[in-house]
């Protein structure tokens, strides 16, 4: 995509401050969607729990990039944090495709990408799946089907769709790995529960390069599984995490114990989802990190880029 107008929703959580970084080191005008008045001429209002956008503000866009909602794994699953988990996706969703479809037809986005997650497959076990598997059973599994399905006034007005099914994303900075890295320093890594179950992760660089890619390559559009090629079982990446970092993984977090502290979440924690980035490889994508040593490494690595302000 050359030089692009590209309007970006959840741009300050982990993988959206990294793609804007990204986006803007490469000429690319970004502007961020905010839920208070706009300080700037790279801001546009919006406030997804009313369902309004400023739709003057994404007129001319090439690329509407909707990353925002509420950290699945940031508290406690009460049932108020459920509802929260699945309307910050769903309202703010279907907030961005409608004004989306209501703009002129010379003045829509090309692309609209919609983030997604891997927990629309559910519990897997050994069992590979990819883009072509249905949506699994629980929680999660039916949040990313209505997440998904939000997107649709944007779709039937003739925008170029795709969903962004991600996975867990190997950064220092948020998400699981944000709470493993300093466990493994410590010397207090290890596997969680019998650690059989399989995670499948991405690198932050390679989770950047590919939503790029999406936004970038005509044609695409429908779900993408963004994960690394081979899905892992949570004690292989115990032992290469402890193998990088050069930290013993001795400690072993029983599951009744994740259960007691966590809740319902400690489902997703000790779940299997074997995911497969079929259609991401299919349509000429290739990872920088395909293997978890190499993920690990590079995150360690972006985070010291970051403290020096040369990340991506």
């Amino acid at each position: 995509m050359e030089h692009a107008r590209i309007a970006v929703a959840g741009a300050s959580g982990l993988i959206g401050t990294a793609l804007v970084r990204s986006l803007t080191a490469d000429g690319h005008t970004v502007l961020r969607l905010v839920r208070r008045e706009p300080r700037s001429a790279d801001e546009i209002r919006w406030d997804p729990d009313r369902g309004t956008v400023d739709e003057a503000g994404l007129a001319g866009c090439d690329a509407v990039v909707n990353l925002a909602g509420a950290g699945v794994g940031d508290r406690r699953w009460t049932d108020a944090y459920k509802e929260l988990i699945r309307s910050s996706r769903v309202r703010g969703t279907t907030a961005l495709a409608e004004a989306v479809a209501a703009l002129p037809e010379d003045a829509r986005p090309r692309v609209f990408l919609n983030g997604s997650a891997i927990g629309y497959y559910g519990e897997t076990g050994d069992r590979a799946v990819d883009e072509s598997a249905p949506p699994g059973q629980g929680f999660l599994p039916q949040v990313c089907v209505e997440w998904e399905a939000a997107a649709a006034p944007a779709r039937e007005a003739g925008v170029r769709t795709v969903f962004a099914r991600t996975g867990l994303v190997v950064a220092p900075g948020g998400g699981a790995w944000g709470r493993l890295f300093p466990l493994f320093r410590a010397g207090l890594g290890g596997r969680l529960g019998d650690g059989r179950q399989y995670w499948s992760y991405i690198a932050l660089h390679d989770e950047v390069a590919a939503l790029r890619h999406l936004l970038g390559t005509e044609g695409l559009s429908g779900p993408f599984n963004l994960t690394a090629p081979e899905p892992l079982t949570n004690r292989e990446i115990t032992a290469a995490m402890a193998r990088v970092l050069r930290r013993p993984a001795v400690f072993a977090v029983p599951a009744p114990v994740l259960r007691a502290v966590l809740g319902e979440m400690a489902g997703d924690v000790l779940g299997s989802a074997r995911v497969l980035p079929t259609r991401l490889l299919e349509s000429g994508f290739r990872f920088a990190f395909p293997r978890i040593e190499g993920a690990v490494r590079a995150a360690l690595q972006g985070a010291a880029d970051q403290e020096s302000g040369d990340l991506f």
